[in-house]
């Protein structure tokens, strides 16, 4: 297993809100309140859309700085949509990638060609099979 101790989500009958312990993190989930929730925090779509982002912006900054370039700032800007394609669902991930600092074209380009070798957007992009633990 990759991380040392699981991610445990309880949800305690609070409608919708749920509790997320990640390592020493404690996150809540939640639903707006046009979906019967009470907002109390990101849905989990949102999770999953702030997971790559933040992946992305890691990776790019950890690449900018091994190659020393004057990467300033990242800002990755997301959203999502799900839809309907000859009767299959599937969804679009939107990203948009704002680089500042000093950059040549040539760097620019390169940064946004590491976009896709971060770890989530790599998990996102390939087979993913979802099982039981081990009992």
């Amino acid at each position: 297993m990759k991380f040392e101790t699981n991610i445990v989500i309880t949800n305690t009958g609070e409608h919708y809100k749920t509790e997320i312990i990640a390592g020493s993190h404690v996150l809540v989930s939640d639903e707006p309140v046009d979906h019967d929730g009470k907002d109390l925090g990101p849905t989990a779509h949102q999770y999953l859309l702030s997971a790559l982002g933040s992946c992305t912006a890691i990776t790019i900054r950890m690449y900018a700085d091994r190659k020393k370039w004057p990467l300033e700032k990242v800002v990755v800007t997301l959203n999502m949509e799900k839809y309907v394609e000859e009767g299959e669902e599937k969804t679009r991930i939107f990203q948009k990638l704002e680089l500042e600092g000093n950059l040549s074209d040539e760097q620019r380009e390169r940064l946004k060609i590491i976009t896709t070798k971060c770890p989530v957007h790599k998990t996102l992009t390939q087979p993913v099979t979802i099982q039981s633990f081990p009992q």
